[in-house]
């Protein structure tokens, strides 16, 4: 815990991006809630739909609301042009005011319903219009529980921003993300501490606005409100904005082993003059999707990956006809550069404990087919919905008593601690010698190649200063440096983070243009 404090000093600029992200999201959201509850309190259906609507949102698990804006904002680029971001801000902020609406609407709807009749008559009474009767007898009386619609929508945006890292967006999910897929725990604790804290400072802010409507008292309104501008105010000064002419976009997905290499390829294009920002923990399904449309400039992915995924081809070919045909269709379909393979694969392959796998006798996936119904099988978040897996079932018959979802880090623990009896796990992967696993071989062939190929966005394939930064990394890294620099990442004591796990590999290759 000595490192907890170095820790938290870290997340600056993080802090800075989601105060920012959240704030936008709950400015935004009340904007659009305010309106739309005096309309519903004048409509029974208007009120009836709006907050069916505002529900409805609240059922979608936050990660898959923030990921559907990916899609939607792709689409609309055809509409509004190439300048509409699909990644990042945009998407986060839209997800996030959604998210933000029920609570402030139904406050504000139950606020109007429950007004002493009486005083709506007086106010009538007295000759006031309807604008001088919403701003001098309503709004009033409905203020103070507005304002706890406000603190409620805060606390819930505040936790579910963390989630728009896996958007891209800069966040305090950034290094909750990162702490779990190297299991450094200091760091999830110091992004669950920040989150947790800023929650609350909020949460305390709004509350003394909301104590100011209740007892009538312009001062802790005016303090309450001051205090959270100006946090907002700095927290805007002190974002750094790296997303100028120059930068370049650097994508990961959401294990160890991109963060290494988004590192490696940064420290290639710094040295070329390049500023650089990550946008790490992205899904397959988005992450290609922000290559081609140059929400981001270049990232690693696996030939069989693009191959399923991407091309929806399930037969398997030589690894070097493989790559040619991947090459070509990212050229023809995409305008993607397709730069090379790094030197090293990273397929998906299936292992098991040594003891277990003598055990059974299993030593291949036609071995584990028989015994397949009594065992349990994990895998990654997205292993179980991609082709591949389908490919095997089908290939070798499996049929597995219960099928467990991890990420991708505690896989291994699951396997350890006996949760699961079979993983697919990575072949680059240091931890497979490590903890002494069998590999399970693959006869039919089944998993295509997953060679690591460098991919860089249509917009920069002809920039020849970016390609020549990072030609010297194509066919450079084996996979036994490759297993070496990730061990490093995901080992249990004296754990390397990701840049510098990054900059040791890049020493041992001595790749530099």
């Amino acid at each position: 815990m000595n490192d907890l404090l170095p820790a938290l000093l870290r997340l600056g600029d993080p802090l800075a991006a989601h105060v920012l992200l959240s704030s936008s999201a709950i400015g935004l959201g009340t904007l659009i809630a305010l309106p739309l509850a005096i309309w519903a309190s004048r409509s029974a259906n208007v009120a009836r739909i709006a907050l069916g609507f505002a529900s409805l949102i609240q059922t979608i698990p936050a990660l898959a609301l923030l990921a559907l804006f990916f899609p939607l904002l792709l689409a609309l680029r055809s509409v509004f042009g190439e300048g509409l971001p699909t990644l990042g801000f945009l998407p986060a902020l839209l997800a996030l005011t959604l998210y933000a609406l029920l609570p402030i609407l139904r406050n504000a709807v139950t606020a109007r319903a429950n007004m002493d009749p009486g005083v709506l008559e007086a106010a009538d009474g007295v000759g006031m219009t309807a604008w001088q009767k919403l701003r001098l007898v309503e709004a009033p009386l409905a203020a103070p529980y507005i304002m706890a619609g406000i603190r409620t929508a805060s606390v819930w945006t505040i936790g579910a921003a963390t989630l728009a890292t896996t958007i891209g967006q800069p966040s305090l999910g950034d290094p909750i993300f990162a702490g779990l897929q190297t299991q450094n725990w200091v760091l999830v604790l110091a992004g669950c501490i920040a989150s947790a804290g800023l929650a609350m400072i909020a949460d305390a802010l709004l509350g003394l606005v909301e104590r100011g409507f209740a007892c009538r008292k312009k001062s802790l309104i005016w303090i309450g409100l001051g205090i959270a501008l100006a946090g907002i105010a700095t927290a805007g000064i002190t974002s750094r904005d790296t997303g100028g002419r120059g930068t370049v976009v650097i994508g990961a997905k959401n294990f160890s082993e991109q963060f290494i290499l988004a590192r490696l390829i940064g420290q290639n294009l710094q040295d070329a003059g390049y500023l650089v920002e990550y946008r790490e923990g992205l899904g397959s399904a988005v992450i290609h999707g922000a290559l081609t449309s140059g929400a981001i400039d270049v990232y690693v992915d696996y030939a069989g990956t693009i191959w399923a995924n991407e091309m929806k081809l399930g037969d398997n070919l030589p690894r070097q006809r493989m790559i040619d045909a991947i090459t070509q269709w990212e050229q023809k379909s995409t305008g993607t550069l397709v730069l090379g393979d790094l030197g090293f694969e990273n397929a998906y392959t299936f292992v098991m404990n040594g003891d277990r796998a003598q055990q059974l006798g299993v030593r291949s996936l036609t071995d584990l087919a028989p015994v397949s119904r009594n065992l349990i099988v994990g895998g990654d978040v997205e292993f179980f919905e991609r082709p591949e897996w389908r490919a095997v079932k089908q290939a070798y018959g499996l049929n597995f008593a219960q099928i467990r979802n991890y990420t991708a880090t505690f896989m291994y623990n699951a396997l350890q601690s006996g949760q699961s009896d079979v993983i697919a796990a990575f072949s680059s992967d240091g931890r497979i010698a490590a903890d002494r696993l069998t590999v399970l071989q693959d006869p039919k062939h089944a998993l295509p190649a997953y060679d690591a190929l460098l991919l860089i966005t249509p917009k920069r394939a002809h920039e020849e200063r970016f390609i020549n930064a990072l030609k010297p990394l194509i066919g450079a890294i084996s996979v036994e440096k490759m297993r070496e620099a990730n061990y490093e990442v995901d080992r249990n004591d004296n754990k390397l983070s990701p840049q510098a796990a990054a900059k040791k590999l890049a020493e041992s290759l001595n790749t530099a243009p």
